[in-house]
C-alpha cells in the first residue's frame, strides 16, 4: 500500500491538473518554502559569521584561561596553591596583571580608563602585536614606563603614538585619608610615555583600556609586587581548566575565553535564536499556501477519489495519498532550499560577493559567513516537520463521498 501511494502521489505532483490554478498554487508553495528555507541557512551562517569574527577579535586580546579571586578583587601570586599552579604540567606561560580605574590626563583633556598593569610575559598569553595600529607594544623599555592605549581612548584625550609628552595617571592613595583641604594630595600620580594603540574593534577595549608595566600599576594603586587582579595562562593541553580549578581550589575561579565573555555570547545565543524563531513563523506563512494547493487538489480529484473508493482504496489510503502528495511538494522544495542556501553561503564565504560599504570603513570587507552542518540538519528537520503538518491538516477529515 505504500507503493500504491507514493506512485499516485508523484503521478499527482507532476501531472496537469484540472485547473491551471492548481499548479501555480503548488509551484509557488514549493517556491516559497524553498526560498524561506535558502533564507533560514543563510541567516544562520550569517551570524554564525559574526559570532565567530568577533570571537576572533576576544581571542587575540583575551587569555585562553584566566584565574581570577572568588572574593574580593585582588590575589596574592605568593600563596602556596598558586605555586602549585606555576608547577602544573602542560602550561606554557602565567602572566599576572593587574586592573584597576584611574584618570588620565594629557595636557589639556583627561578621561577616566582602566588601566590593565601587565608583566613581560603577556605578550605570550595575548595576540598584541597583532592588533597595534600605530606605533608598537611596549611598556617598559628599559629606562622610561611606556603606555599602550586603546584607539579610541588615545583619540580622547588627543594622542597618538608619535606624541613625546608624558601621560599622567592619577588614583586615590588606599593607604592614606583624604585631605579635605588638599585632595590633589590624597592622590597616587605616576606618569609614561605612550609607544603604541591598539584596536581590537569592541568598546569595551578600544574606547576604555590601556596597558602599563605591572609594577606601575603597583605604584599607582598602592599594592605591593605580590598582589595582582588576576592570572592569564597560556597551554597546549586540552582539559586542563579542571585540573587548575582542582589545584587552587574553591578560593579561586577558572574562566575559559567563552566565561569571559559570557554576557556577549548569552546575547549572540538569544538574537541567533530569535531570529531563527522568527524565519520559521515565515516558514510557517508559508506553509498555508501548501495547505490551500493541497485542498484545491483535493477538490479537482474528486473523480479519482471516487474511482479509487471503488476500486477498494479507503479513506486512510487515499489520505495517505494526499498527505504524500504535500510532503513531497514540502520536501522538494526544502531540498531545493538547502541546496541554494548552502551554495549561496559558500560562495559569499570564498569569493565574498556581498560588501559592507566600500570595505575601508569596517574590519571586514565583505560578510562573514560560516556554514555549520548543525545548522543545516535543524533547518531541514524543522522544514520537513512543518511540511508534514500542513500536509496532514487539510487531509485530515477527508471523506469519500459516492
Amino acid at each position: 500500500m505504500r507503493s500504491t501511494e507514493s506512485f499516485i502521489a508523484w503521478r499527482y505532483l507532476f501531472s496537469k491538473k484540472g485547473h491551471n490554478a492548481i499548479n501555480i498554487v503548488s509551484g509557488v508553495s514549493a517556491v516559497a518554502v524553498a526560498v524561506v528555507t535558502a533564507a533560514m541557512i543563510c541567516v544562520l551562517s550569517v551570524m554564525n559569521g559574526f559570532g565567530a569574527l568577533v570571537e576572533h577579535m576576544f581571542s587575540e586580546f583575551d587569555a585562553e584561561l584566566l584565574v581570577l579571586p572568588a572574593e574580593g578583587t585582588t590575589l596574592r601570586t605568593d600563596a602556596p596553591e598558586i605555586a602549585e599552579l606555576y608547577a602544573l604540567d602542560g602550561i606554557e606561560a602565567v602572566s599576572a596583571q593587574l586592573e584597576q580605574t584611574a584618570l588620565v590626563r594629557y595636557k589639556d583633556h583627561q578621561t577616566p580608563a582602566r588601566v590593565l598593569g601587565v608583566d613581560s610575559l603577556f605578550a605570550r598569553t595575548a595576540h598584541i602585536d597583532s592588533i597595534i595600529t600605530d606605533g608598537y607594544y611596549s611598556v617598559y623599555d628599559g629606562a622610561f614606563e611606556r603606555a599602550v592605549l586603546g584607539r579610541g581612548l588615545a583619540a580622547q584625550i588627543g594622542i597618538n603614538a608619535h606624541f613625546t609628552g608624558a601621560l599622567h595617571l592619577y588614583a586615590p592613595n588606599r593607604t592614606e585619608r583624604v585631605n579635605l583641604l588638599r585632595p590633589d594630595k590624597s592622590l597616587v600620580h605616576e606618569h609614561a610615555f605612550i609607544a603604541g594603540t591598539f584596536a581590537v574593534n569592541q568598546m569595551e577595549y578600544d574606547d576604555q583600556l590601556m596597558l602599563v608595566s605591572l609594577t606601575l600599576a603597583q605604584r599607582l594603586f598602592g599594592y605591593d609586587d605580590h598582589t595582582v587582579s588576576a592570572l592569564r595562562i597560556q597551554t597546549n593541553a586540552k582539559h586542563l581548566k579542571q585540573r587548575i580549578a582542582q589545584t587552587i581550589g574553591p578560593e579561586y575561579r577558572v574562566l575559559d575565553r567563552y566565561e569571559q565573555q559570557s554576557d556577549f555570547y548569552r546575547i549572540l545565543r538569544i538574537e541567533k535564536l530569535l531570529t531563527f524563531l522568527l524565519m520559521v513563523f515565515i516558514l510557517l506563512i508559508a506553509g498555508f499556501n501548501l495547505i490551500g494547493s493541497l485542498s484545491m487538489l483535493i477538490l479537482d480529484k474528486r473523480d479519482d477519489i471516487r474511482i479509487l473508493s471503488h476500486l477498494g482504496a479507503d479513506e486512510s489510503l487515499i489520505r495517505r495519498i494526499f498527505r504524500t502528495e504535500g510532503w513531497l511538494i514540502s520536501s522538494l522544495g526544502a531540498l531545493a532550499g538547502l541546496v541554494l542556501g548552502t551554495l549561496l553561503c559558500l560562495g559569499q564565504q570564498h569569493f565574498g560577493w556581498l560588501k559592507l560599504g566600500n570595505g575601508s570603513d569596517y574590519v571586514i570587507s565583505a560578510y562573514p559567513v560560516v556554514v555549520q552542518p548543525a545548522d543545516i540538519l535543524i533547518v531541514a528537520l524543522i522544514v520537513l516537520v512543518l511540511g508534514f503538518l500542513t500536509a496532514w491538516y487539510p487531509t485530515r477529515k477527508l471523506k469519500i463521498e459516492n
